[in-house]
């Protein structure tokens, strides 16, 4: 498939009201069209792994700010996620594993293992706020979100943060709050909501951070865009947990970029302004 799978009835989610986002950088955005990112940071390729706490934080800012509970309220939502044999028509950005709804102001950002420049997960970032989604393969016979949800509890506690599970939209989920380094010296407190939802033979796992985190109608948004994500898992064999293949808006699945062009974690990666 090209860049975009081309889809009938799009229908697009609000945006959140705006917040700025201290801790991640957004790069200015052409005026009415989003920007798709191929970023050159790593994201792990474990559905149990929880986030890394070496970031740095700068001084001053608070990272113990409150989240809102979840609501299980579902009327803002489509009937996804959805598996790729039951998808409705609607346009979508095509990333192989995943299909992403196209959203007017969104950012799409590629995140990629510098070792083997494999694209290891999305991240779609609106008004400051940014939602990690990445694929897992699952077995036929069941789910593994419970499975995933108690090792990444585990996982954060054993980092010296906090867990708790609450009933969301999409069933249970799971708030953590990460130690994090600041750039003053002190430990802060990164807060996450992790979202999963079992398919058939895969598991879609997203983490949301940022302002909409404290903010109900934001947080909305995101999980209405979550609803609305296309899995592809395929007809390969593949090991429970391991990683649905992603790809660049409009690469073929395998390539990957030249080894002559190093990737710079530093340098914007190329964008792409599709999106009005």
């Amino acid at each position: 498939m090209g860049l975009f799978s081309r889809k009938k009835d799009a229908r697009r989610a609000e945006a959140g009201t705006r917040a700025d986002a201290p801790d991640q950088e957004t790069p200015e955005q052409p005026s009415g069209a989003a920007e798709e990112t191929a970023a050159a940071s790593h994201v792990d390729a474990d559905p149990t792994a929880a986030p890394a706490t070496a970031e740095a934080v700068p001084a001053g800012e608070d990272r113990t700010e409150g989240t809102v509970e979840p609501d299980e309220d579902r009327s803002h939502l489509e009937d996804g996620p959805f598996d790729a044999d039951e998808a409705p028509e609607e346009d979508r950005i095509d990333l192989g594993g995943l299909q992403v709804p196209m959203v007017e102001g969104m950012e799409l950002r590629m995140e990629m293992d510098q070792r083997t420049h494999a694209v290891t997960g999305a991240n779609l970032v609106v008004e400051g706020s940014a939602l990690q989604v990445q694929a897992f393969a699952a077995p036929k016979s069941r789910g593994l979100w419970e499975e995933v949800r108690g090792s990444l509890r585990g996982s954060v506690v054993d980092q010296g943060g906090t867990a708790e599970t609450r009933t969301g939209p999409f069933g249970t989920e799971l708030i953590t709050r990460l130690p994090v380094k600041r750039a003053d010296g002190r430990v802060g407190y990164r807060p996450a909501r992790f979202i999963g939802v079992d398919g058939p033979r895969w598991l879609l796992r997203a983490i949301l951070s940022g302002p909409a985190l404290g903010d109900a109608e934001a947080s909305r948004t995101f999980e209405t865009l979550l609803s609305r994500i296309v899995v592809v898992r395929g007809s390969d064999a593949m090991a429970p947990q391991e990683l649905i293949p992603l790809n660049l808006p409009g690469q073929r699945p395998g390539v990957v970029p030249a080894e002559d062009n190093p990737l710079d974690p530093l340098a914007r990666g190329p964008e792409i302004t599709e999106i009005g």
